[in-house]
């Protein structure tokens, strides 16, 4: 079954591509969001956090701290994700996406916002990738969590473009500071 709000997520510990050691929740933190993304250098994933990193400060200000897994390796990984502003985490046996019951479809390609997004991060970083470590059919989905690990909101996509935007983020924290969460799911940015 997937977690809904009022869930406990998993406490995790990982390990970041760059080494460093990372508890899921981040008891430091007020809130913790839990991307998990497709493979390393999935043009929808790298738009997507190439947009939210150009909000990071603000992101941080309201107390976020972001983890983001993708089903690839740390060496690949660090060609694509090395200098993002959030921890990033190689899951290439998919242990921690199983964890969060994150899943594979063949819809995750069913969607034309997937072409121009993809086509916005090959326009912007001039690169495309070489290798789909676990293929393409991975599917989104993210998680904020408290400083508890309770699931306050989470999005499970549709589609490979289909997750929170910085926007949707910000709106989850703002609806979470309320108390409007436990058992009641928020739908914020609905499927794309």
């Amino acid at each position: 079954m997937k977690l809904t709000p009022g869930d406990t997520a998993p406490a995790l510990s990982v390990s970041t591509i760059h080494g460093h050691a990372v508890p899921i929740p981040n008891p430091q933190a007020r809130y913790t969001h839990v991307q998990f993304r497709r493979f390393a250098g999935c043009p929808v994933c790298n738009f997507h956090l190439l947009t939210m990193g150009k909000r990071h400060a603000e992101i941080a200000a309201a107390g976020i701290h972001q983890i983001v897994f993708f089903h690839s390796s740390q060496q690949e990984m660090l060609k694509y994700q090395a200098q993002l502003p959030f921890d990033c985490v190689a899951d290439t046996d998919k242990t921690y996406f199983r964890a969060f019951k994150v899943e594979t479809s063949w819809l995750a390609l069913l969607n034309p916002r997937i072409l121009w997004s993809g086509f916005r991060w090959i326009w912007a970083s001039r690169r495309f990738y070489n290798k789909a470590e676990n293929g393409i059919l991975g599917l989104p989905a993210d998680f904020l969590l408290d400083a508890q690990g309770r699931v306050l909101a989470c999005k499970y996509g549709q589609n490979a473009d289909d997750q929170w935007d910085t926007d949707d983020l910000l709106g989850q924290v703002a609806v979470a500071g309320r108390g409007l969460v436990i058992g009641t799911p928020i739908v914020l940015g609905a499927a794309r």
